[in-house]
């Protein structure tokens, strides 16, 4: 859903480097695949067509954290924060799209 990011922190030499992957547009959702020593986030169409991949060796990730948007029910009159979702989220630093 438009909004949904996923953040990751990975070791790039001493120094920790932040990505961070957005649905940028209605119908779009952000996927998470770990598996035979990578992580890959995809930002994905409702069709299911990916728009963004970034890559990750899972040896270098340090953090992956899934920020999803607050959600509306048909009977509610106000969003809910998704169940446990952070109530801040902090600044995103560093580089955005694909990366590795």
């Amino acid at each position: 859903m438009k909004g949904d990011r996923v953040e990751v922190v990975i070791d790039a030499g001493g120094t920790p480097l932040t990505y961070e992957v957005t649905a940028t547009r209605a119908g779009r959702r952000v996927e998470t695949t770990i598996g035979r020593g990578v992580v890959e986030i995809a930002e994905v169409t409702r069709g299911g067509t990916v728009v963004r991949t970034a890559r990750f060796m899972s040896s270098r990730v340090l953090a992956l954290v899934e920020h999803p948007v607050a959600r509306r029910e048909a009977g509610d009159a106000e969003a809910r924060p998704a169940a446990g979702a952070p109530a801040a989220t902090p600044a995103a630093v560093g580089a955005s799209g694909r990366a590795g």
